[in-house]
């Protein structure tokens, strides 16, 4: 007795109907899993986040006072004793002697002179210069000598003062 072989799509169609279905089934259950862990993850972590959120709000909203630059002054620096406020003279107008003159009178005053010598170019005002952070002996300097006119160091290193802290250019006025 001979057999014969069933039909090859016969042997197929089971296998391929369990294996739609088995997949169908997988897929339902995926997202099943997906909805409930939205569910019992998401809530808890947007709650969360909402938490985290209103905190920095709250901390952006209420800042902490802060101090101004303004508001903190530095701690004021002694005003150096004329005997320790060296000064340079320079002569600005032309006219022979007339830094040594000047030189002779702020050693009258107690001001220790570094040198005495010719501006580089004439200066039709007379001017005490100081270097930074000297200032209040500059306007000391020039009340004790009569001049008006104070400024900061302008057109001359403070490496050429030779450690000057203040420097008198003569002017034709």
């Amino acid at each position: 007795m001979e057999q014969t072989a069933p039909h090859s799509e016969a042997l197929v169609e089971p296998w391929r109907r369990a294996t739609l279905v088995t997949g169908a089934v997988a897929v339902v259950e995926l997202v099943l899993l997906v909805v409930a862990g939205l569910f019992l993850f998401a809530r808890p972590l947007a709650h969360e986040a909402r938490t985290q959120a209103v905190v920095r709000h709250t901390a952006v909203a209420k800042p902490h006072p802060v101090r101004r630059a303004a508001a903190v002054k530095p701690k004021p620096r002694k005003l150096l004793p004329r005997v320790r406020t060296t000064v340079m003279v320079l002569n600005g107008n032309g006219r022979a002697g007339a830094a040594a003159e000047e030189a002779a009178l702020a050693k009258t005053r107690g001001y220790p002179v570094a040198s005495v010598g010719n501006a580089p170019r004439g200066s039709a005002r007379t001017v005490v210069m100081y270097r930074p952070g000297y200032a209040p002996e500059a306007r000391r300097l020039a009340h004790d000598l009569g001049l008006s006119y104070v400024a900061p160091l302008d057109g001359m290193r403070v490496t050429a003062l030779h450690g000057a802290k203040a420097l008198i250019v003569l002017g034709t006025d």
